[in-house]
């Protein structure tokens, strides 16, 4: 075996470089990213986006600031009910379906789980929000 010591170190120390999304301009939270808010640049940046792909189409969760990457944290995808929206409220249970009317006391986007007021009851809970906007309270 021989030895390579310098000429390995040498190797390790030395990284590629990436390339890394990110925003062409600011982009506020709420906002939907497309094609034009974007570029690429070379930078390594673990835990951030490197493919437009995955990106374009999405809500920024957070404000992205131009020149700055987009970690995987910032965006997630568009939200289908906003705050104070009225939603129908399904409890389903075998048999038994009940729905009746709330309020949205958060947004979010299908899938998530929000807290949501019965407008019958007055009583607050908690529920996913199913890709028709309506609320499965379990």
């Amino acid at each position: 075996m021989r030895y390579l010591g310098p000429i390995l170190a040498l190797v390790l120390a030395q990284t590629a470089a990436a390339e890394v999304l990110v925003p062409t301009r600011t982009i506020r939270a709420k906002e939907i990213i497309g094609a034009e808010d974007l570029m690429l640049k070379s930078a390594e940046v673990p835990g951030s986006f490197t493919d437009p792909a995955e990106v374009i189409g999405q809500e920024a969760r957070v404000a992205l600031y131009a020149g700055r990457p987009i970690r995987y944290a910032d965006i997630g995808p568009p939200a289908i009910v906003d705050r104070n929206d009225l939603v129908t409220l399904f409890f389903d249970n075998g048999p038994l379906v009940i729905t009746t009317e709330g309020r949205a006391l958060g947004r979010g986007a299908a899938g998530d789980v929000i807290r949501v007021m019965n407008l019958t009851s007055r009583t607050t809970v908690s529920g996913q929000i199913r890709p028709n906007g309506s609320i499965e309270v379990k």
